[in-house]
């Protein structure tokens, strides 16, 4: 099978390629650059522009492709960044596929659990309605209205709202290892806000098996079914790498001064969000529990 694939050099993406073609899938990967060999094809979201050739006839399309929302602070420029990398590559990608004649039966577009904002102690499923901030409002809202097309086209369209994803590798839990290596780990904030995490081989698994069957459509949460605190989260972190953590938090205002409005959103207040579907729908989790998916991917 064909499988087309945007934002593939990510974390995320290039985890996804290896297992497609490990499967035995013909993967295509959309850059934004001059393609170097057949496997990749040009586009460019942000003027509307995508190879239609990598497209037509493809079993499956993948669109990760967005800046990522943790990697630098939140300046108002970068903000705008996020946002119009996620609205405009998905306006575009959803244009160009209600416009084939051999179209895809399904499309998974990328989403995030900030489409809930700020949950609190409540814990949420795919039930619930978006919640209020920057995450929620102006960059998961609007994105997931652009994929629209597409499905009004026949596709069958999957958003992927991804929670916290574990690995080694990169993403958050890698640029925080040097400081708990090094027994500084400590509870953000209050510690009391939820993290809904999940193992980078469960998000695989679970793009997977949403790939396989065919009726399920619309949000999807990506997280382990057992979110927990930040300061469970420390706790847990700690002790899969044998050292000790501090016992004294780091204070809002620091992580405000450091990281701008990415502190508030994106570390100070959290979602426990709970993945209904993939759970009623028969999906079986590798790593249910925070301790053995660091360790797995530790």
């Amino acid at each position: 099978m064909k499988v087309t694939v945007t934002g593939s050099s990510g974390l995320l993406g290039s985890a996804l390629v290896r297992a497609l073609r490990d499967d035995g899938a013909r993967v295509v990967r959309l850059v934004r650059r001059v393609p170097r060999g057949d496997d990749e094809a040009f586009w460019n979201p942000a003027k509307g522009v995508v190879d239609q050739a990598a497209l037509e006839g493809a079993g499956a399309v993948i669109h990760l492709a967005g800046a990522g929302i943790g990697d630098r602070r939140w300046s108002e420029a970068y903000k705008r960044e996020v946002v119009d990398s996620r609205v405009e590559g998905t306006r575009t990608l959803a244009a160009a596929l209600a416009g084939l004649a051999a179209k895809p039966p399904v499309l998974l577009s990328g989403s995030a659990i900030g489409f809930y904002g700020d949950t609190g102690d409540v814990a949420v499923d795919e039930t619930a309605p978006a919640g209020a901030g920057f995450l929620a409002q102006d960059v998961v809202v609007p994105w997931e209205a652009e994929a629209a097309p597409a499905e009004e086209a026949g596709i069958r369209v999957v958003t992927l709202r991804t929670g916290l994803v574990l690995s080694g590798r990169g993403g958050m839990l890698a640029r925080i290892l040097p400081v708990f290596k090094a027994g500084l780990g400590a509870p953000l904030g209050s510690g009391r806000q939820y993290w809904s995490w999940i193992s980078i081989d469960d998000w695989i698994l679970a793009v997977q098996h949403l790939l396989k069957n065919p009726e399920i459509s619309g949000p999807v949460n990506l997280t382990a079914p057992e979110p927990v605190t930040n300061a469970e989260f420390t706790k847990a972190l700690g002790a899969a790498l044998h050292r000790p953590t501090m016992p004294l938090a780091v204070p809002g205002f620091v992580l405000r001064t450091a990281l701008g409005g990415f502190a508030e959103e994106g570390v100070l207040t959290g979602q426990r969000v709970l993945p209904r579907r993939l759970l009623d729908s028969g999906h079986a989790f590798r790593h249910t529990r925070l301790g053995e998916a660091l360790a797995a991917v530790l």
